[in-house]
């Protein structure tokens, strides 16, 4: 292999390992605040079954991230070297001050600004007028049909302000709507635009889940011993800890395998993009000792400063939070772990009413999901003009 191969894979399985050690705190967080496992006993947990997450299912997001974003003609080593030097800087430095953000979207924002900064706009694979209008028609249709749904239960329960209950039925009809319409391949998504729909779609989905699983065990088990509910629920957490850590495994882990399997069909190794299991198995073993060493200040930020989380919501947030992983994962869209989960706790901690959520922590943390790909696109495209004025 060429030295500029070399380090490219170096690069890229150093992105997954802080992905694992940012990330861990979306693994263990539900499960060290509730008290059922130990951090060490915790992280270990999350780190095994990250690593075996990635055998379990296709390798659809790796060819996303490799060959659906950027022309791929246009996806050097070069420009792939520096997207993922500058997401891991952002990574890195937003664990250092204990805010989530999307290891995720700080990749394509990173691999979008060095290949605009090489060949211009043109460079990034944008939707098609079909997949557009597809958009437009499944998403108005559930939003009508979240409105009319919800705005009916609220006039049947006699609520007041039936207008807040039509605002909040039309936003999660829309959250529906896309993937049950790709579900039922009636919506092909693709590229860009899957994952920007992404931002928005994956946390509600994990909001709606874990909430809707919340108000299931409460109305279940509201009339049973609270000591013994705290026991099952102690021993289930552990069960949807791990089954959470194989969705993030299987989606996350894959970031790097599309980067590095890229890189070997632009250096002539491969003849076409198809991962090696040694890619596979490589990725899978950075992430997982990422997440053995743990990003303890954003466990923090995840486990007491959103909500205060009781065995049962642990279980509740991971379960829906595995759920959300595992659906954009069998679609090939790389989401944000740190979204699902992150709505999941929102989720659960919202079945206690609305004030039990902290909602100023939520603003930040929001906040810096949204600034995640432009940030990370600007300095990447300043990083490689910088690059082509020293070394051409």
């Amino acid at each position: 292999m060429e030295p500029i191969l070399i380090i490219g894979i170096v690069v890229a399985l150093l992105f997954n390992f802080l992905n694992g050690l940012h990330d861990a705190a979306n693994s263990i967080s539900t499960i060290v605040a509730t008290r059922v496992l130990t951090p060490l006993q915790a992280v270990s947990l999350a780190a095994f079954f990250n690593l075996i997450g990635p055998l379990f299912f296709t390798t659809a997001i790796a060819k996303t991230i490799g060959k659906g974003i950027i022309v791929p003609g246009w996806m050097t080593i070069d420009v792939m070297i520096i997207g993922i030097l500058v997401a891991s800087f952002w990574i890195y430095f937003t664990a250092y001050v204990g805010i989530p953000i999307s290891s995720t979207h700080a990749m394509i924002g990173g691999l979008i600004g060095a290949a605009v900064a090489f060949g211009g706009p043109s460079v990034v694979i944008l939707p098609t007028l079909d997949l557009i209008r597809g958009l437009i028609w499944y998403g108005v249709g559930g939003i009508i049909a979240g409105a009319c749904i919800l705005t009916l239960i609220a006039y049947l329960k006699k609520e007041d302000n039936l207008l807040q209950y039509t605002g909040i039925g039309a936003y999660f009809g829309f959250v529906f709507a896309i993937p049950i319409s790709i579900a039922l391949h009636a919506l092909t998504l693709s590229g860009i635009v899957s994952i920007i729909l992404f931002i928005m779609i994956s946390p509600s989905l994990g909001l709606a889940l874990a909430f809707i699983f919340g108000c299931l065990i409460i109305r279940i088990c509201r009339n049973k011993d609270h000591k013994k509910m705290n026991h099952l629920f102690n021993r289930l957490q552990i069960i949807s800890s791990a089954f959470y850590s194989i969705g993030h495994g299987s989606n996350d882990a894959q970031h790097a395998m599309g980067v590095i399997t890229a890189m070997l069909v632009t250096a002539g190794v491969l003849s076409d993009f198809s991962v090696p299991l040694w890619v596979i198995l490589l990725s899978s073993a950075a992430i997982s000792v990422g997440t053995l060493t743990g990003g303890w200040r954003i466990v923090q930020t995840m486990a007491k400063r959103i909500t205060h989380l009781r065995p049962y919501q642990g279980f509740c947030a991971e379960a829906g939070g595995g759920l959300v992983l595992l659906l954009v994962t069998l679609f090939g869209v790389p989401v944000s772990s740190t979204h699902a989960i992150s709505g999941c706790i929102m989720g659960v901690g919202a079945t206690q009413g609305s004030s039990a959520v902290n909602w100023g922590m939520v603003r930040q943390i929001v906040t810096a999901w949204v600034i995640t790909i432009p940030l990370t696109a600007v300095f990447s495209w300043i990083v490689f003009c910088v690059f082509l004025k020293i070394w051409g």
